[in-house]
């Protein structure tokens, strides 16, 4: 592979470098002498290059300098954000170790050197050798790479030592292959986002904390190496309390030639937030004489949901339209309806809130959201509508209410014949719009809408935002040709895209990418069985009953578990007949057979029993008595993006029925 001259240099010094610091010429004078002591005759004082080779190979001089400069070989290959990576391995004097990096790509170093004052868990006891105790994980994203701690106990002091190694690099411009200099990088406004999430002992997790981090203030650091003292603040309506406080060391690899004085570095930083404010601004001046407009078209539309600002979980009011942005999938998802059903899987979960009075409103970043795998349905909603509008449809999110006035947010999606379509993000449904004409006769026949959704306030995605202004906001009456603005009121697409499209504002939180599921299906699907197995012998041999089961029966029920998912993904049945002939085949006459299929979204074995006995028609096969009673129970773990799965369970039995 041939390299052009500045980077053949910049080799070169990275060589120079690492023999220097390796005091490698010191070492081969030391041989060197030794050699022509020891093994020359007193008239011989020439040493040939063989010999001296033989020499240093001989002390594992050679081998020392090659395992020090592990670069890449042949052609560097771009990581695909597939899946999270894990903390890279330095030693204390900051050489690269165990891992191949790219010496013409500028990379940053982000290591956490612990956590204290986390007071919350200053009474946790120190945790047992072996014993299942709740944790901390912190999760990363920056620029497009994602990356998770290794999980450390919950304490007051918790014993974060990870670091990560980030590429900083400009993705336009065609300065993509250059390594990013001191100017470029200061014009790099992305922020390091950084989540902290609490799992417990039965695996639920929590989100303790979400920050941005701003890195540049190494630029303008001695040597580009700088320390600094995180404060963490909780989420939701706990913002404005601090949870702890993380030591972080960030350093520039390979060093920086030249540095920016801090003086730069803070200038820059002071101009962007400067632009930032004046672009919210002049939005939040345009919203308001927006929303004046629209409440003159009708006083009711006072009390119409109409949703320009939301919180995130910081507190922080953003347009609802920076919510949403077209997000691919890569090869992880194939299909619209598989990405239903990958958001459908990721848990449900309504804002933590503290005493009574309604709900506390909280719209996740979507960092925040895939790393606690669980969240609201506006979360539910703007991710669903983020991967349609990649699939290349024209998306919406709706905001409006369910029955007895819930509010509520769904997705709609526009064919090109005009067909609307509402996608339910939580349960994966989709239902086909068809309005009711209020004008006709009552004894015209009118559709019966089988969505639940009530009423309608507005609709937006991350170019459009629109409240309804028709006569009526119930749903089932809705025209929704977008372009009438007699019925739709748009709002400027100028003034949208000032402060949400994307690099618009250095205040809007990058949309990380999907990775890849690290659960193994097969090994999942087996323990889970394995666990119920269990949990159903305990539970009949506490009723005075014997458990027999039957390995074959137990696999005959695989196909119709595959079917069920088959059927929530594309809404197509499929493959039910064989199964049926199958377990006519295995149920001999004489002879009844029960079955019980059951959905869950978590894998907690446990759990799952409990809730399968609050059901009289699982219950009764689990507890089935009879003559030549024979049980079986088959699990299937399917996987999606961010470890999210559904887990299929079906309880069955066989028995000879005796009048």
């Amino acid at each position: 592979m041939s390299l052009p001259p500045e980077k053949a240099s910049e080799l070169k010094q990275l060589i120079h470098q690492q023999l220097s610091k390796m005091d490698v010429h010191g070492r081969i004078r030391e041989i060197l002498a030794e050699t022509i002591r020891e093994e020359l005759a007193p008239d011989q004082q020439h040493l040939s290059t063989e010999d001296l080779i033989k020499a240093l190979r001989r002390r594992g001089i050679i081998d020392d300098v090659m395992k020090e400069l592990n670069f890449v070989t042949g052609s560097v290959e771009q990581e695909l954000p597939s899946s999270p990576k894990q903390p890279i391995c330095f030693d204390r004097q900051s050489t690269l170790k165990k891992t191949n990096i790219d010496p013409t790509r500028r990379y940053l170093y982000l290591q956490v050197l612990g956590g204290k004052a986390f007071l919350e868990h200053l009474q946790e006891p120190e945790p047992l050798p072996g014993q299942v105790c709740s944790t901390f994980t912190l999760c990363l994203h920056y620029r497009n790479q994602r990356f998770r701690s290794k999980p450390v106990p919950c304490a007051c002091e918790p014993d974060f030592h990870d670091g990560f190694l980030l590429e900083v690099h400009r993705e336009s411009l065609g300065d993509g292959t250059r390594m990013a200099d001191s100017t470029t990088m200061l014009s790099i406004s992305d922020p390091i986002h950084m989540v902290l999430i609490k799992t417990d002992i039965f695996g639920e997790t929590t989100l303790v904390a979400s920050y941005f981090l701003e890195w540049r203030s190494v630029l303008g650091s001695e040597n580009g190496v700088t320390s600094l003292t995180v404060e963490l603040m909780g989420v939701g309506t706990e913002s404005k309390v601090s949870v702890g406080i993380l030591n972080i060391k960030l350093e520039m690899y390979p060093p920086l030639n030249q540095t920016l004085s801090q003086e730069v570095v803070n200038t820059q930083l002071a101009l962007e937030r400067q632009k930032t404010a004046e672009k919210e601004r002049l939005f939040l001046v345009y919203a308001k004489q927006w929303w004046r407009e629209y409440l003159q078209i009708r006083p009711s539309h006072n009390s119409r949901l109409v949703k320009i600002f939301a919180q995130d979980e910081n507190g922080i009011n953003r347009p609802v339209c920076s919510y949403v942005k077209p997000l691919r999938a890569g090869r992880l998802l194939d299909t619209p309806r598989q990405a239903a059903r990958f958001v459908n899987v990721l848990g449900y979960e309504r804002a933590p809130v503290i005493g009574g009075g309604g709900k506390q409103e909280q719209w996740c970043t979507l960092l925040a959201f895939l790393c606690r795998s669980k969240g609201d349905c506006e979360d539910h909603a703007n991710l669903l509508c983020s991967l349609l509008l990649g699939y290349g449809l024209e998306a919406f999110v709706c905001v409006g209410t369910k029955a007895k006035g819930v509010p509520h947010a769904w997705v709609m999606t526009c064919g090109t014949d005009g067909t609307i379509t509402f996608w339910e993000s939580l349960t994966g449904h989709r239902y086909i719009h068809k309005p009711t004409n209020p004008d006709e006769p009552p004894v015209a026949e009118q559709p019966k809408p089988l969505y639940p959704y009530r009423t309608i306030g507005c609709v937006f995605n991350h170019q459009m935002f629109l409240g309804n202004c028709q006569p009526s906001d119930a749903v089932e009456t809705c025209v929704f040709d977008l372009n009438d603005e007699s019925k739709w009121k748009p709002m400027s697409e100028e003034a949208i895209k000032s402060v949400c499209a994307p690099g618009a504002t250095t205040s809007l939180p990058p949309f990380p990418p999907l990775c890849a599921s690290t659960i193994d299906a097969s090994v999942t699907s087996n323990e889970i069985e394995m666990q119920l197995r269990l949990l159903v012998s305990e539970h009949r041999k506490d009723l005075g009953l014997t458990t027999v089961w039957e390995d074959q029966l137990s696999y005959l029920l695989s196909p119709a578990l595959a079917s069920y998912e088959f059927e929530r993904t594309t809404s197509i049945s499929a493959g039910n007949e064989e199964f049926q002939d199958a377990i006519r085949r295995a149920v001999p006459d004489g002879h009844t057979f029960k079955g019980f299929p059951i959905h869950f979204v978590y894998r907690n074995a446990r759990r799952a029993f409990a809730t399968c006995l609050r059901s009289p028609f699982c219950e009764e096969i689990i507890c089935c008595r009879g003559d030549q009673v024979r049980l079986a129970v088959r699990v299937r773990v399917f996987t999606y993006p961010e470890s999210a799965c559904a887990v299929w369970i079906m309880f069955a039995c066989k028995y000879r029925s005796v009048l």
